[in-house]
């Protein structure tokens, strides 16, 4: 999931600082360096900020999850 949520806060033109200041705006108290986890795939992202991402980015759930299923 962490190369979906880089490439969406990429393609919004978003730094990661800009988007957390966007968060925390939002009520998800949430770092820089908490969301950098994220996109690098060594945290969980909590389900409160996925609902927050999708309204900042105009986007659906399954972006979040593309490409995921690969393996199957």
């Amino acid at each position: 999931m962490g190369k979906n949520l880089l490439k969406l806060r990429l393609e919004n033109n978003f730094s990661q600082e800009k988007l957390c200041v966007e968060l925390q705006r939002r009520g998800c108290d949430i770092g820089r360096s908490t969301y950098e986890k994220y996109e690098q795939g060594q945290l969980n992202i909590r389900i409160s900020v996925l609902i927050e991402l999708r309204k900042i980015y105009h986007c659906t759930y399954d972006d979040f999850f593309a490409e995921l299923d690969l393996n199957e």
